[in-house]
């Protein structure tokens, strides 16, 4: 047997888990029509494969017809969810994999025009910040309603072959609750005391554990500590664990610290890359030290030495890496196996969770198959002929290729024009907050290094280089350069530099800049941040009604605690239309999309952020001499079949071009467009 601690058995109550790491209760918004449908079921089915303990599924399924879904939940309060709860328990179940789910009311948080258009309830009148639904006070009516709510969804999940479920106990219903912050009921759920605030999770908990009985697993994930003034401090924290503890109803607890209300409160309890790993660690471990209860954590545990820490250090029984399973779902097997070094490692960029709070998907910035296990594969099947293979490029989507066709056993050469990989993501890097980006293309490196692919740095690859090899796949993955054309102007804007001029640092800040920002997207937020801090006076301008509106809710977060105290001012609804120099300024002519107002204001420096245009001289070059002229047979990429266009019998090679060389996206979408093109080559 393994003496690793994460390897170890851990017995929760009846229920013997296999080793001690978990996924998290999460929501990555892949129902369809409330239910865990086959999609769901593979998601969390290839890490209970890989070797996960016990999956956390759902974050959270409703209980109740009034606490509608703020992104694509499980809908557990409708009968039809039992049979696709078994098939995801059983899916899971197939590789000795335990599973719980999640469940909750939202109160305060979600909205009454979702749904069935039912008024939101709470314990108190005021909105949520980052929900903005005003809520009606709960009535005796409403408690007993949704007390019998949470009883009858248990039953379902008992019913549908769950280990045991998880209350959701911060930012919902049962929290705002028991909250000094969120309590403004009368009478005995009021918020005079810290008895009659539990008294309404306690009645919920007692309620499910008389229908459900004493061997299903019942357990919290609550806050300890909210981290705000007049809030449940440390302290009162401890206090409800050891009541939850003293109830005889609860048989774990899950540590949260923090609040969810605001999306700068979402960000120091779920951190994203530049932030501390782990900061709730250790408070989590006093918990399970004055309790003595099975302790379960998650918050930024991104790596196996952290998590061996947490459970080797007596500080949790079961670690929690659900942002790294993301990434990686095959980390167990890969500790198992001996080849941590292996493991893709999570960045920290939160792609996850910020398209999830904007009503997408979540999708894993640098794994394009998770959450598309169903057509994308996590482990690269070999092919049936081996070819040569000469990709140009390597930023994200080009290294996905060399690493995908190594995989697959082809011969891989690959042309770089700089003297480094990384491309893009290199650029983003240099911010101190965003290093962490580069993890993205150091694994793929070392995964191309384990599989031979060659490399060419500080060439810049010609038609004839490319030729020369007698290749059999050409993929061009050359990126874009910054675009400086304002919106169909159709000319370049000869008085402005880029927002990678300043990132790079190629052009320093001047003392009063203008970045304009049509994109949306992180480097005018860079850019804004590099020139704040050498003492510029900064305006942020975009013509959209927000700003940055690409770079979502819990990424924003660190530039604002950046920028704010600094100065940088935000202008929306205003489109820059010219720039002319006037001596050593420059006059910018400001309009809007909105009317036909008009006026002019003077800069030292203007900064435009408007995406890549194509660098596409190479794909050009070589596309009539290529038997398939470029051609992308779509209907074959989407169905995972191999492309097979011939537009051009005398042609030598197929030539396709990925991510950037496209057009201007992310990177995501340059990675994604590999995988699924090279997997079937």
């Amino acid at each position: 047997m393994s003496r690793d601690p994460l390897l170890q058995p851990y017995q929760l109550k009846h229920l013997t888990l296999k080793n001690r790491i978990m996924t998290t209760s999460h929501e990555p918004a892949y129902p369809e029509d409330g239910m865990p449908k086959e999609r769901y079921a593979a998601y969390h089915a290839e890490r209970a494969k890989a070797g996960v303990a016990l999956a956390m599924t759902a974050g959270s399924a409703a209980v109740s017809r009034d606490s509608p879904p703020v992104f694509n939940n499980i809908l557990a309060y409708k009968d039809e969810v039992v049979p696709w709860i078994r098939k995801l328990t059983d899916a899971c179940h197939e590789h000795g994999c335990a599973v719980m789910i999640q469940l909750t009311h939202l109160g305060r948080r979600t909205g009454w025009d979702k749904g069935d258009w039912l008024p939101s309830v709470s314990s108190t009148r005021h909105r949520e910040p980052a929900h903005r639904s005003f809520p009606k006070l709960l009535e005796d009516w409403d408690i007993e309603r949704i007390t019998a709510d949470f009883a009858d969804a248990a039953e379902r999940m008992k019913a549908g072959g769950m280990d045991g479920i998880e209350f959701q106990v911060y930012g919902h219903l049962l929290d705002q609750a028991w909250s000094p912050l969120t309590n403004d009921l009368d009478g005995p759920y009021g918020g005079a005391t810290l008895e009659t605030r539990m008294r309404l999770p306690l009645e919920v908990l007692a309620a499910v554990r008389e229908r459900v009985g004493e061997d299903f697993i019942v357990g919290v994930r609550y806050t300890a500590d909210e981290a705000q003034t007049g809030g449940i401090d440390a302290e009162e924290g401890i206090e409800i664990s050891k009541r939850l503890k003293a109830s005889g109803l609860v048989d774990f607890l899950n540590v949260i610290r923090g609040r969810i209300h605001t999306d700068p409160a979402m960000t120091d309890i779920i951190p994203v890359q530049g932030m501390k790993s782990a900061p709730h660690l250790d408070f989590a471990g006093e918990v399970r030290k004055v309790t003595g209860m099975p302790t379960f954590h998650a918050s930024r545990i991104p790596d196996v030495a952290t998590a061996r820490h947490a459970v080797a250090d007596g500080l949790l029984d079961m670690v929690g890496m659900t942002r790294a399973h993301m990434a990686d779902p095959h980390i167990v097997r890969k500790i198992m196996e001996g080849r941590e070094d292996d493991i893709r490692p999570c960045v920290g960029a939160t792609y996850c969770l910020d398209r999830i709070y904007q009503a997408g998907e979540a999708l894993c910035i640098h794994n394009p198959a998770t959450g598309r296990e169903l057509s994308m594969p996590h482990d690269i099947p070999p092919a049936d002929a081996r070819r040569k293979v000469v990709i140009v490029g390597a930023g994200p989507g080009g290294l996905e290729a060399a690493r995908v066709a190594a995989e697959r056993g082809h011969d891989v050469t690959v042309f770089e024009a700089a003297a480094d990989p990384g491309g893009q993501v290199r650029l983003t890097a240099q911010n101190a907050r965003r290093r962490e980006m580069i993890g993205i293309i150091d694994w793929r490196m070392a995964q191309c290094a384990a599989r031979d692919v060659r490399f060419h740095f500080n060439t810049f690859a010609e038609a004839e280089d490319v030729t020369a090899l007698a290749p059999d796949v050409v993929v061009v993955a050359t990126g874009g350069l910054p675009n400086t054309e304002l919106f169909e102007k159709g000319r370049e804007e000869p008085h402005v530099v880029t927002a990678w001029d300043i990132i790079s640092g190629d052009v320093k800040p001047a003392e009063n800049i203008l970045i304009y920002d049509e994109s949306g997207d992180h480097p005018a937020l860079q850019a804004a941040e590099v020139a704040a801090q050498a003492g510029a006076q900064v305006e942020v301008m975009t013509p959209d009604r927000t700003f940055s509106p690409e770079v979502m809710a819990m990424n924003l977060v660190p530039y604002m605690r950046s920028l704010q105290d600094k100065g940088v001012n935000f202008t929306v609804t205003r489109r820059l239309l010219g720039v002319t120099r006037e001596g050593n300024q420059l006059t910018a002519r400001i309009g809007t999309d909105y009317s036909d107002f008009m006026q002019d204001a003077r800069y030292d420096q203007v900064v435009v952020n408007y995406g890549t245009l194509p660098l596409d001289d190479l794909y050009f070059a070589l596309r009539d001499t290529s038997c398939n002229g470029g051609a992308v047979d779509y209907d074959a990429l989407i169905a995972g079949r191999p492309q097979e266009v011939v537009r051009n019998p005398d042609g030598k090679f197929q030539l396709f071009r990925i991510g950037d060389a496209v057009s201007a996206r992310n990177t995501h979408a340059a990675i994604y467009d590999a995988l699924r093109l090279v997997k079937d080559l």
